[in-house]
């Protein structure tokens, strides 16, 4: 059973930076992707970050040259690095990793972003 913990949300300012965290309880490499989705109120789920197995990374338009995703894989966790943050980017955030036919979440940290 794949567990992914994440951790890091929180409320902060807008132009404020935060950085969320994803443990995985089996190696980030066994994954075809592994990133992060965002789900605001009223709103559907979309996705804001993902790295591949391999280097190649894709990024929500609304996020580029702001969020960046990381990953290490001695600790089995994927980051994200949330920067220059505005109200639009509040949402509760989810880790998510794929493999062949499979599809698992983490149960989400809120990111309040307000003044």
């Amino acid at each position: 059973q794949v567990q992914l913990v994440e951790s890091g949300g929180g409320l902060v300012q807008p132009g404020g930076s935060l950085r969320l965290s994803c443990v995985a309880s089996q190696s980030i490499f066994s994954f075809s992707a592994i990133g992060w989705y965002r789900q605001a109120p009223e709103k559907q789920r979309e996705l804001v970050a993902r790295v591949f197995s391999g280097v190649s990374t894709n990024y929500a338009d609304s996020v580029k040259g702001r969020f960046t995703i990381s990953r290490d894989s001695a600790k089995n966790t994927v980051y994200l690095q949330m920067n220059s943050l505005k109200p639009e980017d509040t949402a509760v955030y989810y880790c998510n990793a794929q493999s062949i036919g499979r599809n698992y979440w983490g149960q989400g940290t809120q990111v309040t972003v307000s003044s």
